[in-house]
């Protein structure tokens, strides 16, 4: 695969939590993280906050369903990183251009995220053996 676009940038790291309340008390104090958005997405079937300092962001995910995708994570990964995401100034442009390369999607389609953003997933097998956000910013 060739080198991304040098406009992207890297936008935050996620970590799963099982308890979204016990790690932003945690962590926000710990790191001088300031929460900056916290909501529920049902689609997704998680609740999510952003924390922020300076250009840094850390996204948290706890799983609101325990059949969803995240609370399997969970349940066999346990806590910790759960993916990288990249800002890109176009989603559906830049899922079409990585799948013309052979990578492969979990969202052929952007789809609403944390904070009104249109983000897409690319699978680990195209990752490095990480999960890959897109999000449009």
């Amino acid at each position: 695969m060739s080198t991304p676009d040098p406009g992207w940038r890297l936008h935050h790291v996620a970590h799963v939590v099982d308890d979204l309340d016990a790690a932003i008390d945690e962590l926000a104090p710990l790191w001088g993280l300031e929460l900056e958005i916290r909501e529920t997405l049902d689609a997704q079937r998680v609740e999510a906050a952003m924390l922020r300092r300076g250009d840094v962001r850390v996204e948290l995910i706890a799983p609101t369903d325990p059949e969803s995708g995240v609370a399997r994570f969970l349940e066999s990964r346990g806590p910790g990183f759960h993916h990288v995401a990249y800002s890109v100034a176009d989603v559906a442009e830049t899922l079409s251009e990585l799948s013309e390369r052979g990578a492969e999607l979990i969202d052929e389609r952007p789809r609403p995220g944390l904070g009104g953003h249109l983000v897409a997933f690319v699978h680990p097998r195209s990752g490095g053996g990480v999960l890959t956000e897109l999000v449009e910013d």
